[in-house]
C-alpha cells in the first residue's frame, strides 16, 4: 500500500463519520479494500445492530441469573408451603413498623401477611399486605368509630383484628364470613343463617365487655380468636373447622394459659403440668431443644410448673417456672437449635411467629431460634439492652426500656408476591427458569446431533440413502408434534416414574421430534458445498469420504447450523412451557415457566392475583424474543447475499 494510502487511512479513522469525511476522501476511500477476516465480519455486522447487541446482553443477564441464582438461594425448596403467605401481593413492608409508631411501642402482633401494632398512647397501626385476598376487606380500614388514643390490647389473626379498649369494649375488624367475629343475634338479624360450624363471638361480651383488668390474654390464630381471663375463664370464637379440637377445647373448663398453632388450640391446665389439646398423646413428650431427645413432660418438669405456653403453626414452647424453656412438637430437620444459656441467664420472655421463636434473657440478650427459610433468625448486629420483644408472622422486634424500636428483623417482603401455597415467586422464576432453559438446551442438543449426522449423510452420498433419509425425516415431520408429546406425557403420567427420569425423557421427546426440519437445511447446504474444488481436491488426494462429509464439508455450513440451534432453543423452551402449562410436562412441585403459568389458569387468579403470571410470563416471552432477535441477526450477518443487499 503507498504512503499516501496509509495516510490517508490514519485519517479516516481518525474521523470514522462519512460526514466527517470529504467529498474527495470519499472517493479516494472507494478505492481501498481493508482485508478483514470473515469472522471479524460477522462480529463487526452484528455490533452494527443495535437492537440485537441489547438483546444478546438481555439474555446473558438472563442465562446467568437462571443459572447462577439458585446458588444464592440455599434455603430455597420446591415443596415449600405456607398458608399464612398465600397469594400476597409484590411487597417489601412487612416488617416496616410505622415512623409514629416507632418511639412509642406499647405491643406488636401478627399472623399472617399484615402486622398490628398499639402505641402507648392508645393508637392502632396496621402494616404490611393488608388486603385480605378477594375479599374486598383491607384490615388497615380501621373502624371510624374505633377510639383511638383509647385502645388497651391488640392481637392480629390471619384475617382479622381484635382490639379491647381501655373501657373494656372488644372491637373487631377484617374479614368475617366465617365467625372471626360478629354473634349469633346479629347473623340472624342480617337474614343470615346460623352454621353450625362457627361458634359465634359470646354475646355476654358483646353487651357488656370485659373488665379490662382482668383480663389475662387476647391472642387469635387462622380464623378464630380468644380472651383468657385472670381466673381462667375462656371465651372462644371462630370457625371450627380451622381447628380440629375446637368443641373439646370449649367444653374444656378453666385453663391457665391457652394460645393457637395452625391446626389445633393449646392450652395449659390449672394445674400447670401439662398440655390440653384433646387429642390424646399430642403433646405429651416435650424436648430440652430443638431436634433433641424427647421425653415425657412429667419426668422433663421434675415439680416445675409450666407459666406460659408459646406457640408456632405446628410446636410450641413452655416457659418454666425456672425460666427454663422445653418444646413439644414438629420441627424441620433444618430448623436452628435455641442457644444455650450460661448457669446465670435465664430466659424472661418467648415470642412464636409462624415458624420460629424469639427470646429475651434475664440480662437483655435476644437470640432467635427454628425455621430460618425466610431469615427469621438472622439476627441484627445490635441484639443488647433489649427491654421488650415482639413478633409478627415471620418477624421479629426488639424495643429498649423508652419503648423506642432497636432493630426488626425476618421477612422484609416478596420481590414478585406469593402464590396460592405461599412460596415466593421470584424466587420460583429463577429455579423454574433454569429447568426450563436446561431442558430446551438438552432438547436441542439431542435433535442437533440427529438432524446434522441425517442431513450430512444424506447430502454428500445422496441417491438411494438420501431418498431412505429424508422420508424418515419426513415421516417425523408429518406427527403433530404438541398432541403426540401430550400422549407420551399422559402415558408416563400412568407409570412409576421419578421426576428426574420424567424430566429426561420429556428432554428426549422435544429432541427426538426436531430433528427433521435441521436435517433438510444442512441437506440442502452439503448438496451446494459437496461440488466445490476443495471437495473434488480432497476425494482425488484419496481422502475417505465420512472424512470429507464431517471434517471438511460441515465445517463450511455450520453458520447456517449455529443460526438454527439458537432459534430451534427458543422453540424448544416454548414447547416445554407449552407442553407443562397444558399439564403433560414438568409436575409441581418442581417448578418450570410452563407449570407456573399453569398454577395460575383460573379466572381468580388472573383478576385478582395479576403478579402469578405477569412475571412468569414477563420471563418466558423476553427470553424467547431475545432468542429470536439474536437468531435472526446471526443469519442476517452470515448470509453474505442479505449484507450485500443491505
Amino acid at each position: 500500500m503507498s504512503e499516501k494510502k496509509k495516510s490517508f487511512f490514519k485519517k479516516a479513522n481518525k474521523n470514522a463519520a462519512p460526514e466527517n469525511l470529504s467529498a474527495e476522501e470519499r472517493a479516494k476511500a472507494a478505492d481501498v479494500e481493508e482485508i478483514v477476516s470473515p469472522m471479524r465480519q460477522i462480529v463487526n455486522n452484528f455490533l452494527e445492530r443495535k437492537l440485537a447487541v441489547g438483546a444478546l446482553v438481555l439474555l446473558i443477564v438472563m442465562f446467568i441469573t437462571m443459572f447462577v441464582g439458585p446458588l444464592f438461594m440455599p434455603k430455597y425448596s420446591d415443596s415449600y408451603t405456607d398458608v399464612t403467605q398465600q397469594n400476597i401481593p409484590p411487597t417489601m413492608s412487612l416488617a416496616s413498623v410505622p415512623g409514629e409508631l416507632k418511639n412509642d411501642i406499647k405491643m406488636i402482633d401478627g399472623y399472617g401477611s399484615f402486622t398490628v401494632g398499639l402505641s402507648n398512647a392508645g393508637k392502632v397501626y396496621v402494616w404490611g399486605s393488608t388486603k385480605i385476598g378477594t375479599t374486598g376487606v383491607d384490615v388497615a380500614d380501621i373502624p371510624d368509630d374505633l377510639p383511638q388514643g383509647n385502645i388497651a390490647m391488640v392481637s392480629a389473626g390471619i384475617d382479622h383484628v381484635v382490639a379491647i379498649d381501655n373501657d373494656g369494649k372488644i372491637w373487631c375488624w377484617g374479614y368475617k364470613k366465617l365467625g372471626q367475629y360478629g354473634t349469633e343475634a346479629e347473623v340472624l338479624a342480617a337474614g343470615g343463617e346460623v352454621n353450625p360450624n362457627i361458634a359465634y363471638f359470646p354475646q355476654e361480651l358483646a353487651d357488656n365487655g370485659v373488665v379490662l383488668s382482668e383480663v389475662k390474654k387476647l391472642t387469635c390464630g387462622y380464623q378464630a380468636s380468644a380472651i383468657l381471663m385472670n381466673d381462667g375463664t375462656l371465651y372462644l370464637w371462630g370457625n371450627k373447622n380451622g381447628y380440629k379440637n375446637f368443641d373439646l377445647f370449649l367444653a374444656a373448663g378453666a385453663m391457665y394459659d391457652m394460645d393457637f398453632t395452625l391446626n389445633y388450640i393449646v392450652g395449659v391446665n390449672g394445674r400447670r403440668n401439662s398440655i390440653f389439646t384433646g387429642s390424646r398423646g399430642l403433646y405429651d413428650v416435650v424436648r430440652p431443644n430443638v431436634g433433641a431427645q424427647s421425653v415425657k413432660i412429667a419426668s422433663y418438669l421434675d415439680g416445675r410448673t409450666i407459666e406460659e405456653v408459646v406457640t408456632t403453626n405446628n410446636s410450641l414452647a413452655l416457659i418454666l417456672s425456672d425460666g427454663d424453656v422445653c418444646f413439644a412438637g414438629d420441627f424441620s430437620s433444618d430448623a436452628i437449635k435455641a442457644p444455650t444459656l450460661g448457669a446465670d441467664e435465664h430466659y424472661v420472655d418467648v415470642i412464636g411467629g409462624a415458624m420460629h421463636y424469639t427470646g429475651l434473657t434475664n440480662k437483655g440478650n435476644v437470640y432467635s431460634w427454628g425455621k430460618n427459610n425466610l431469615d427469621q433468625c438472622e439476627m441484627p448486629g445490635k441484639t443488647t439492652g433489649v427491654s421488650k420483644i415482639y413478633g409478627g408472622s415471620n418477624q421479629s422486634y426488639s424495643v429498649d426500656e423508652n419503648d423506642d424500636l432497636i432493630e426488626s428483623w425476618g421477612l422484609k417482603g416478596y420481590l414478585f408476591g406469593t402464590d396460592t401455597r405461599g412460596a415466593d415467586i421470584f424466587q420460583r422464576i429463577i429455579n423454574g427458569g433454569k429447568m426450563t432453559m436446561t431442558i430446551g438446551a438438552i432438547a436441542v442438543i439431542i435433535s442437533s446431533i440427529i438432524g446434522i449426522v441425517v442431513g450430512c449423510i444424506a447430502g454428500y452420498f445422496g441417491g438411494k440413502i438420501d431418498i431412505l433419509l429424508m422420508r424418515v425425516a419426513e415421516v417425523f415431520n408429518a406427527i403433530p408434534f404438541l398432541p403426540f408429546a401430550m400422549i407420551l406425557s399422559a402415558v408416563m403420567g400412568r407409570m412409576t416414574l421419578t421426576e428426574n427420569t420424567r424430566i429426561f425423557i420429556i428432554m428426549v421427546i422435544l429432541g427426538v421430534l426436531t430433528w427433521s426440519g435441521l436435517a433438510r437445511l444442512v441437506r440442502g447446504q452439503v448438496l451446494v458445498v459437496r461440488e466445490s474444488e476443495y471437495v473434488t481436491a480432497a476425494k482425488a488426494m484419496g481422502v475417505k469420504e465420512n472424512k470429507i462429509a464431517f471434517k471438511h464439508i460441515l465445517p463450511n455450513v455450520m453458520s447456517v447450523i449455529l443460526v438454527n440451534l439458537m432459534l430451534n432453543f427458543g422453540t424448544c423452551m416454548l414447547t416445554e412451557s407449552s407442553l407443562s402449562y397444558l399439564g403433560f410436562g414438568v409436575a409441581y412441585p418442581r417448578p418450570t415457566w410452563g407449570n407456573m403459568l399453569n398454577g395460575a389458569n383460573n379466572a381468580t387468579i388472573i383478576n385478582a392475583y395479576w403478579w402469578q403470571w405477569v412475571f412468569t410470563a414477563a420471563f418466558l416471552a423476553v427470553t424467547t424474543i431475545c432468542i429470536n432477535i439474536v437468531g435472526d441477526a446471526l443469519r442476517d450477518v452470515m448470509d453474505p447475499k442479505s449484507s450485500v443487499e443491505k
